[in-house]
């Protein structure tokens, strides 16, 4: 149990925390939610002792071992494996022990230590930690190279998977998904809603706290508060508290009439296509979000575009990827055969799994990328206005949001007076003399408001939005899908936020096996493709045939976009091939039968070995027995290995 009584903390001249209580019970899984800057990683850090109250009391069990991500980025020469493993800090310690008792060359402290090795699961540690970094994104041929090879975002992945390798009582998870793609942020969502210890997460990702949370608890004000449920169930419960004690309703009503005209739109064509009925439920969240948002100081709209070319863009037997280099590097193609329209109005989400080409289509439409092939057609009059996930990066650090937007109204236009200026970065909470703070010392989120800010001055008539939500809160998250949802113009969506792509997007396309279709279904059926995707990555990796479950799995995604007669054959070569694998399956599961025997049987000499005043004659005995079932087990898992391989090679034919 943790229990924080009468809790004051202060950082630096700002009180975080004052004269708050809460109780969390074991094995609870508690999403702390709460707007940026609000203190909820200065709690993370209290929990861990990294910081000491100004008042109060924390208790916890002692001898809890606490799982985090680090936000420093790793730089090791160490495999991404072997890194991975250094999170299981059981396992650690049992090793260091070992080594100290082989230097000590004291038989007993071996016994123990190989005992401890043991029950901390040693023997299954590395095919757990490549099963982690699979589900995280990794290639199978990428899990053994350097950290120091990897760029910042995979790196980060590499420490939510050390996080995760770590057989914590507690997990404290401080934005996880911010580096995930959609395939690997529902991979995360089935592993957490797994672990078994008490789990503290903080995420602007309303749909990932609803789907691994029990329980919320809001940090607003310097206090606490315990909400019994999801993050939708928070929502409800305050937005009812806030009804109640509404002080005003001219405001509530003017943002109810905004929420009201949001669901008009939408609401006819909920019979037309089955993703528009899960937007439904979306919009009769909204419905009750009125005391909620009203309480937002935030919000925001796209300005009417000058003109809505139709279509605004055609492609022609396009491809993309990345052109020659002048050291002699052959053009790299990601993906071709591109023949799509975009029209006026449209609302596409573009899905697909992680490598397959999402921002490289994003970016050849933006023009930061020439296509290698065919040709792009551009509507008359089309402005593009394009968010790109690296985009926070390319802000001038020493400039403030004003000189920003001087620049931008000077270079690309419309422009404006420093007067016209100001007023509009105060729509965008930028006010006073924070017009002429250094970007480099705002916040993540502010930094993504001045982003946004410069995106709408431009007025253009197509968003290309990559990863927008990676730095905003929920609140602004909340105001980017209405701002959305009012502009005229069209928007091509890649997120991981299943929230915004359901309340925006209204058709899907689909970038995998190198090519660009649209997708005959809704979000929750993409999820579903994901999960079969990770589950087949994970037994792969169990059986060492990785790469080619992968594959196989992103054939199932392939063949959801195929015609029906095309999928009737696909599922009947899927029978044959099955049929095919059975003699291999029944041999692979008596290898298994076997190899839990000699596992149990391993253990059993291990342990004996470890016992003291045994007969030396025993000791030999039984040592010449381990070593016989070790090599049986080597030779079974060779087996083991050969006939998954076959497996794989069955199943895609």
């Amino acid at each position: 149990m943790i229990t924080l009584r009468e809790v004051t903390l202060r950082r630096g001249v700002k009180i975080v925390l004052e004269k708050t209580s809460v109780t969390l019970q074991p094995g609870e899984k508690i999403g702390l939610v709460g707007r940026n800057g609000a203190g909820k990683s200065s709690l993370f850090s209290l929990l861990t002792h990294r910081l000491q109250t100004d008042g109060g009391d924390v208790a916890m069990p002692p001898r809890w071992r606490i799982g985090e991500v680090a936000q420093d980025m790793p730089e090791t020469e160490d495999s991404a494996t072997d890194y991975v493993l250094q999170g299981d800090t059981r396992l650690m310690e049992a090793n260091a022990a070992l080594a100290a008792a082989e230097a000590a060359d004291d038989g007993h402290a071996m016994g123990e230590a190989h005992q401890e090795i043991s029950e901390a699961g040693g023997f299954e540690a590395r095919p757990r930690a490549q099963a982690l970094l699979m589900g995280l994104g990794f290639r199978g041929d990428e899990v053994d190279n350097p950290v120091n090879s990897f760029s910042g975002g995979w790196r980060m992945r590499l420490q939510l998977a050390r996080a995760l390798m770590c057989p914590a009582d507690l997990m404290l998870l401080d934005e996880p998904t911010n580096h995930l793609d959609l395939d690997a942020l529902v991979w995360l969502e089935a592993w957490l809603k797994r672990f078994e210890g008490t789990m503290i997460v903080i995420s602007h990702d309303r749909e990932f706290l609803d789907a691994i949370t029990k329980v919320t608890v809001h940090l607003d004000e310097t206090k606490l508060t315990r909400y019994t449920g999801n993050y939708t169930a928070f929502e409800e419960m305050r937005a009812e508290r806030m009804m109640q004690a509404q002080a005003s309703f001219e405001k509530q009503r003017e943002r109810m009439a905004h929420l009201q005209k949001f669901i008009d739109r939408f609401k006819a064509k909920a019979s037309k296509a089955k993703q528009a009925q899960s937007r439904v439920k979306a919009l009769a969240r909204m419905e009750k979000l009125g005391p909620v948002l009203t309480s937002a100081d935030f919000q925001f709209e796209f300005r009417e575009p000058t003109s809505l070319p139709n279509p605004m863009l055609a492609f022609s037997g396009m491809a993309c990827g990345y052109p020659a280099l002048e050291d002699g590097t052959p053009a790299k193609k990601i993906i071709g055969g591109i023949n799509r329209s975009v029209l006026a109005g449209q609302r596409i989400g573009i899905l697909g799994a992680n490598g397959q080409g999402k921002s490289t289509l994003v970016k050849t439409i933006s023009g930061e990328l020439k296509q290698l092939a065919g040709e792009i057609t551009e509507g008359k009059g089309l402005s593009i206005g394009y968010f790109a996930q690296q985009e926070l990066d390319v802000l001038s650090l020493g400039d403030g949001p004003l000189m920003h937007m001087v620049r931008l109204a000077r270079d690309v236009g419309p422009p404006g007076r420093e007067q016209e200026l100001r007023d509009f970065l105060g729509s965008f909470r930028f006010v006073g003399e924070m017009v002429n703070q250094a970007v480099g010392s705002l916040s993540g989120g502010e930094k993504a408001r001045l982003v946004l800010a410069m995106l709408v001055w431009q007025r253009p008539n197509l968003l290309l939005l990559d990863e927008p939500t990676n730095h905003l809160d929920l609140t602004t998250r909340e105001a980017l899908s209405m701002a959305l949802n009012e502009f005229e113009g069209t928007v091509l969506l890649v997120s991981h936020d299943r929230a915004l792509l359901r309340e925006v997007c209204d058709e899907f396309w689909l970038v995998t096996g190198g090519g660009v279709q649209p997708f005959d279904g809704d979000l929750d059926d993409y999820q579903k493709w994901l999960l079969e995707q990770s589950r087949d990555a994970a037994k792969a990796q169990k059986t060492g045939g990785s790469s080619k479950a992968v594959v196989a799995s992103k054939a199932v995604v392939v063949d959801a976009v195929k015609p029906p007669e095309d999928r009737k054959a696909a599922s009947q070569a899927r029978i044959q091939r099955s049929e095919q694998a059975k003699p291999l399956r029944k041999e692979l599961n008596a290898i298994d039968a076997r190899m839990g025997v000699l596992f149990g049987e391993r253990d059993a000499l291990e342990k004996r070995l470890s016992e003291p005043a045994r007969a030396p004659s025993d000791m030999a005995d039984n040592g010449k027995r381990l070593k016989q079932v070790l090599l049986e087990i080597e030779t079974s898992e060779a087996r083991w290995l050969e006939l998954s391989t076959l497996l794989d090679e069955t199943a895609l034919g």
